[in-house]
């Protein structure tokens, strides 16, 4: 399994809606976008009644094979015992985690959602998480029920935690400057780079502008 690589620059979490577009149009945007640098790739739990959920699967891990981010998928932690998935994304604390834990492999990476509440992020990082998320920053379709993270969350986070967290939910490239003097690791998206006309040009954007801004925030430090 691919372990999470975290460099010293803030990066892209991709997140896949499988029922966004036809499965063919998204596996070809996908080998465009993937030669872009990510950090890791989540299978977003979306998929359509008429969609063969382990073939999909399988497809995208073959895909992203040749590179070095991690495939994970939402909730559905079952797939990653019968696939080459390399981890679970949790939406919220699971109530049998231990029995869940005890079925995974064992290097299997492990992320969770977080809202305003820290106590799930102390439950996280007691339980061996590999990384947090934050949903959602900004209102988004996307995000759900998820309520706003207030800033000052997002801060006591990144003093009270050691784990890397990303932050999520209506994040745009004309929006970003919002976040800056945050320290999170990364953006997690899904329309910002996949319903973009040109998703590889959004991809290029978002990390230059996330490495504009970190340089900036170096420099005022």
């Amino acid at each position: 399994m691919k372990p999470l690589h975290l460099s010293s620059e803030k990066g892209i979490y991709l997140v896949v809606d499988p029922s966004s577009k036809s499965e063919k149009e998204l596996f070809q945007t996908l080998e465009r976008v993937f030669r872009q640098p990510l950090i890791a790739l989540q299978i977003w739990d979306n998929f359509s009644d008429d969609q063969h959920k382990r073939r999909f699967i399988e497809k995208l891990c073959s895909l992203a094979a040749p590179y070095p981010f991690p495939v994970l998928i939402d909730n559905g932690w079952e797939w990653v015992t019968k696939t080459t998935l390399d981890g679970v994304h949790f939406d919220e604390i699971p109530e049998n985690f231990a029995e869940i834990s005890s079925q995974l492999p064992e290097n299997a990476l492990l992320g969770l959602t977080c809202t305003n509440d820290l106590s799930s992020m102390r439950w996280a990082e007691k339980n061996g998480f590999d990384y947090i998320s934050f949903c959602s920053v900004f209102p988004s379709p996307s995000a759900g029920a998820c309520e706003l993270v207030s800033e000052d969350t997002l801060r006591a986070a990144s003093t009270e935690s050691q784990l890397p967290f990303f932050l999520a939910g209506g994040i745009r490239t004309d929006n970003l400057h919002r976040l800056a003097g945050i320290p999170y690791r990364g953006l997690a998206l899904i329309s910002g780079i996949l319903a973009q006309p040109d998703p590889e040009a959004a991809m290029t954007q978002f990390i230059d502008l996330l490495q504009t801004n970190q340089q900036n925030e170096t420099n005022d430090n």
